[in-house]
């Protein structure tokens, strides 16, 4: 489905971004369980620059994008589709997630975001599962023109009991969960890559 060197592929290249700069994120974990889960059309590339990204300024974007940002827009546009995974923080998004929409939706309506196929997972300690954060994450993705997968749900709750020692998702029920997101991920993008405009 991506454009490779001038010609197409039925491989689905899919950008995984974790909203979140702690080295032992629970996130960042559920992000590099992904690749392991997806289906085997699937390849996803983790944009892992997230602390290079200064807070969104208007001004420092009109002397032009810094390169990580650069980076972070050009691994955005070369996918297929986005996978997000964000923590929740104080009942809301942390401001690193929302900080890598508000850099990646310039220019508006213009923006890399614009049509990108997006799904939306987390995991948090306590016992929402990120439910408020990714609420407000599809809100301001409503904004970009950025169509979110609807169903199904990765919603990951008392995060401590999930992991092993060095980060690895253990939990089953979890694992399947994020196997149906790809899934899902996967033949809703395909339907909208050959409807371009249409609905899923």
């Amino acid at each position: 489905m991506t454009e490779e060197r001038g010609r197409s592929t039925e491989r689905l290249i899919v950008c995984g971004v974790a909203g979140s700069l702690r080295r032992g994120s629970y996130n960042r974990s559920l992000l590099r369980t992904a690749p392991e889960l997806a289906p085997a059309e699937m390849e996803i590339r983790i944009f892992d620059r997230i602390a290079e990204i200064p807070l969104f300024n208007a001004d420092v974007e009109a002397e032009g994008d810094p390169e990580p940002v650069q980076a972070l827009k050009q691994a955005v546009a070369e996918a297929d589709a986005l996978l997000i995974a964000t923590p929740e923080y104080n009942h809301g998004l942390l401001a690193v997630t929302k900080n890598l929409v508000d850099w990646a939706s310039r220019p508006a309506g213009r923006s890399v975001l614009v049509n990108k196929p997006t799904a939306i997972m987390g995991a948090t300690p306590g016992m929402a599962g990120t439910t408020r954060a990714q609420a407000a994450l599809r809100q301001s993705l409503v904004t970009t023109r950025t169509p979110v997968l609807i169903h199904p749900q990765v919603l990951v709750n008392r995060a401590r009991g999930k992991f092993d020692a060095q980060g690895r998702l253990e939990d089953e029920d979890t694992r399947d969960h994020i196997r149906a997101l790809l899934e899902g991920l996967q033949e809703w993008t395909r339907r909208l890559l050959c409807n371009p405009g249409g609905t899923a």
